[in-house]
């Protein structure tokens, strides 16, 4: 049975929602996700690395079609966090749960679906 300090991070990842103010974020930390993972000193940890991270990418890509579906997206790639916000706009107040921009993301073929992942490799198996 969870502990009562899990249950809440489960409670919280649940109700986690992303709007379109936090999609830039989200970019370049996809981004970053990505350089990290070209680095890796070997491909099961690059394969590692984009598995860790694709339902984020998949909660990522749905936001961007969310955000397009609604004519926000570019409202949301103009913000600029730098300067003072109106957060009543709808780039601000328009905001989705990112367990279900996740699983929208599912049905849809992952730009990582079909690399190798470490179980599917023998690690005695010559590299050529």
């Amino acid at each position: 049975m969870p502990d009562r300090q899990s249950r809440g991070h489960q409670h919280a990842e649940a109700e986690f929602v992303l709007s379109g103010a936090d999609l830039l974020y989200w970019r370049r930390k996809r981004e970053q996700w990505r350089l990290l993972a070209e680095r890796s000193p070997d491909d099961a940890t690059a394969d590692y690395l984009h598995r860790y991270f694709e339902p984020i990418a998949r909660a990522l890509d749905s936001l961007e079609k969310a955000l397009a579906g609604l004519g926000l997206i570019d409202d949301a790639l103009a913000l600029d966090l730098r300067k003072p916000q109106n957060y009543f706009h709808r780039v601000w107040s328009t905001a989705f749960r990112a367990a279900d921009l996740a699983d929208a993301g599912i049905e849809e073929k992952s730009e990582y679906s079909d690399t190798c992942s470490a179980e599917d490799t023998d690690p005695e198996q010559d590299v050529v």
